[in-house]
């Protein structure tokens, strides 16, 4: 099961609304926040974009092709766009598997499949 969203709300606290099934041994979230600096300068935000439409698409593409690579349950990804203040979430995303190296190995390869395919990207920063 792989669901993926985007939002422009903040995504604190975030979890899947589904039940872990009693085969899950592990859950592996992933929490992308934003820091205190860009580039060498200190930032208060950083605003995301994305290409509407295809990047929930791709986000979503990208999660069945992990459940169909790695030996996972579920794949559950948020990821905000818009202005995103210091301390806030960017993205979540909760991986469930039976055993963590399964988890593990899904979310680094998510992750870097994410940043290299999925339209979403950082367009600036707003300085403190």
């Amino acid at each position: 099961m792989v669901t993926a969203e985007i939002t422009d709300t903040a995504i604190c606290g975030w979890l899947p609304d589904r039940p872990l099934l009693t085969t899950d041994g592990a859950e592996v979230v992933f929490r992308g926040m934003v820091r205190d600096e860009e580039d060498g300068q200190s930032i208060a935000a950083l605003v995301y974009e994305q290409y509407e439409g295809m990047a929930r698409n791709e986000l979503q593409r990208l999660g069945e092709t992990a459940s169909g690579r790695f030996a996972i349950s579920s794949l559950d990804c948020i990821h905000r766009v818009g202005t995103i203040p210091v301390g806030e979430a960017a993205i979540v995303v909760v991986i469930r598997s039976r055993h963590r190296a399964e988890g593990f190995a899904a979310m680094g390869w998510f992750m870097d499949e994410l940043k290299r395919v999925v339209p979403i990207w950082k367009t600036g920063s707003v300085p403190c």
